[in-house]
């Protein structure tokens, strides 16, 4: 294997001393166009790359961070480290991506091994039980950022899923169904409560009985199969039928439509259904798919952002984007 070019060889091939080298990597407008072309043009030589790992250690401040997400195959936590990605390269800082798998043990071991590398900071798409797990890295001065989430007491970006929940729920009501099923995460989960509560609330607000219209299901895995299987459930228990699926993201509505066809059933028409995420796919579905929009680049974004520079920011609208699997007219 070829040798790694130092700042020695360079400072040789070029003519110059180390301290000439240094300069042109750190302070290249104390050195003069002629030195530093010069420089360059041996680095280009030689394929020099500076040792960022070296650099950061005797530099003492690391720039790489750790980011933790709930399923890195889903499109929603791509989209998510995509916004983390974009501001972290504008401070010259990288991420290292790992998925938690929903599996405590395992994002204890990625939170270990972000520690033992000395991480600028980590963020995570909390679990129930993750807040607990960061007490290390904050003993350490490792700083930590929980994403898609809104708690008060540790840093955090979120989205108001309360409203998501609402806004997908009163717009099913309004298309007139009263047999609504939502198809939901784990109650562990943060989103899954907050996206009932509004729910409950739009029900509520339309003077019916939420125990009544809306019957809950948890996943506990959100797959598209997982769905199919409930959704299966649901129509051959042999009680009335719902008229509409609310589905916990765009990846178990698709798991939803296809039991549908599956079944010769029309969408919307014999059921409507609702997703969450506005995945980039929902608008290209052979029926598109109503989903309520979350703003992902944003949110990775901003919470990148709230870790390197400590600004907060406020919480995140989603938007409900109509299409025809809930309205037939479209």
């Amino acid at each position: 294997m070829t040798q790694r070019a130092s700042v020695k060889d360079v400072a040789l091939l070029a003519g110059v001393s180390v301290g000439t080298v240094s300069n042109v990597l750190n302070r290249p407008e104390s050195v003069t166009e002629k030195t530093r072309t010069k420089v360059e043009q041996a680095m280009a030589e030689l394929n020099f790359h500076r040792n960022a790992s070296a650099r950061q250690l005797r530099a003492g401040v690391s720039r790489t961070v750790g980011v933790i997400v709930m399923d890195v195959s889903n499109p929603f936590y791509t989209e998510l480290a995509r916004g983390i990605e974009d501001r972290l390269a504008a401070d010259d800082h990288t991420l290292i991506l790992s998925s938690s798998d929903d599996d405590p043990r395992r994002e204890q071991r990625f939170l270990r091994l972000f520690a033992e590398q000395g991480v600028r900071g980590v963020l995570v798409t909390p679990m129930a039980s993750t807040a607990e797990r960061l007490g290390d890295l904050r003993r350490l001065g490792i700083p930590s950022v929980l994403m898609d989430s809104t708690d008060p007491a540790h840093a955090s970006v979120g989205v108001d899923h309360v409203s998501g929940g609402r806004q997908a729920v009163a717009h099913l009501l309004d298309r007139g169904h009263r047999r609504i099923l939502f198809l939901a995460g784990t109650t562990e989960l943060q989103q899954t409560r907050h996206r009932l509560r509004g729910a409950v609330e739009a029900v509520t607000a339309a003077g019916l009985e939420p125990g009544e219209v809306l019957k809950v299901v948890n996943l506990a895995v959100l797959t598209s199969n997982d769905a199919q299987q409930a959704l299966v459930e649901a129509l051959d228990s042999g009680g009335p039928a719902p008229t509409a699926v609310f589905a916990m993201n765009d990846v178990v509505a698709l798991g939803v439509m296809r039991e549908l066809r599956r079944r010769g059933l029309s969408i919307p028409h014999d059921m409507a259904v609702v997703g969450y995420d506005d995945l980039y796919f929902a608008a290209e579905l052979m029926t598109p798919l109503s989903s309520v929009r979350q703003p992902m680049r944003q949110l990775g974004w901003a919470a990148a952002d709230l870790l390197l520079t400590g600004q907060a920011h406020p919480l995140f609208e989603p938007e409900l984007i109509v299409r025809a699997s809930s309205d037939g007219n479209l």
